[in-house]
């Protein structure tokens, strides 16, 4: 579709060149991006007979994601396809090539989210002992620290290098989802298990054929990859007996959800997990309503007895 007269009458490549250079997207969301706008394009000029994107009306999005539900798509399929078009037609709005973005009044499709079972702090700490004195299981030990202590996503972990450790500030710099960074603090237990694993991560890329700064090495002295992450934590929970499903993600949630029961600013974390929006951390940090009211009860100054 690039290249052709209907891509040009619809500023595909424009908007996607916007994606890629000014929003440094990665090339996964570009793709996932082209796909979602090819589609929506296709249908509004097939199916609608439009001939460009100032036909488009909020009735228009509505028939497309009629169309999408009626091609078998999940609510969260065509929820993701209803936030390509936003940011699609925003573009558009910003170029001054429609006066208001059809897609901002339609209504996100429904689906039910429930949250996601939030891992104890005993198994947390059950899995952490797990891990033997071994130069493996130190890099695992300290790993998990770094996910559970940080709220790190297992791309971020193992994306890490060496030079973007602050040690003595206790410091990590990520580079987040959008190829965004920020800084994340780590605690003194995550920099314990540092200290005790450089000297393995220097001995491993000794004998290391090809030179990486990656901060976690496999044991021939290359990068870590998020599958070995993966099938690190299986074992551990395989060897705990745990009935939890400890994966990356729940080390995530859980450090965002404990976090929030002791207190912290659900802004403050969502900078610690790099969100965009509050509305996704929110998602991740659902907590028992009996426990923030206790919390509000202990804290607020209008809540406590004199």
């Amino acid at each position: 579709m690039k290249g052709s007269p209907l891509a040009d009458a619809w500023l595909n490549t424009a908007f996607l060149e916007h994606l890629e250079w000014e929003r440094n997207l990665s090339p996964a969301t570009l793709k996932a991006y082209r796909r979602e706008i090819a589609r929506a394009v296709g249908f509004f000029s097939s199916d609608l007979g439009l001939k460009d994107p100032s036909g488009v009306t909020p009735a228009s999005v509505r028939s497309f994601l009629a169309h999408l539900h009626g091609l078998g798509l999940s609510p969260r399929s065509t929820e993701r396809a209803l936030a390509a078009i936003r940011t699609y037609f925003r573009f558009l709005v910003v170029e001054n090539i429609l006066s208001a973005n059809p897609a901002d009044t339609v209504v996100h499709p429904q689906r039910r989210r429930r949250a996601p079972p939030v891992t104890p702090l005993a198994v947390i700490e059950d899995l952490l002992e797990s891990f033997p004195p071994t130069p493996a299981g130190i890099r695992d030990r300290t790993l998990v620290e770094f996910l559970y202590g940080s709220g790190l996503r297992v791309g971020e972990l193992v994306g890490l290098d060496l030079t973007d450790l602050q040690l003595k500030a206790r410091l990590v710099r990520v580079r987040g989802k959008g190829r965004k960074e920020r800084i994340v603090p780590y605690g003194t237990q995550a920099a314990a298990a540092l200290s005790t694993y450089l000297p393995v991560r220097a001995q491993w890329k000794q004998g290391a054929t090809l030179s990486t700064e990656a901060l976690f090495l496999n044991q021939r002295g290359g990068r870590l990859t998020d599958r070995s992450v993966r099938r690190i934590l299986a074992a551990a929970v395989l060897k705990t007996a745990t009935q939890h499903q400890v994966h990356p993600h729940a080390l995530r949630h859980a450090f965002a959800t404990h976090l929030l029961e002791a207190g912290m600013d659900l802004r403050a974390i969502q900078e610690l997990l790099g969100h965009a929006s509050l509305a996704t951390t929110q998602i991740y940090t659902t907590v028992d309503l009996a426990h923030l009211m206790t919390v509000h009860r202990k804290s607020h100054p209008r809540s406590r007895r004199k």
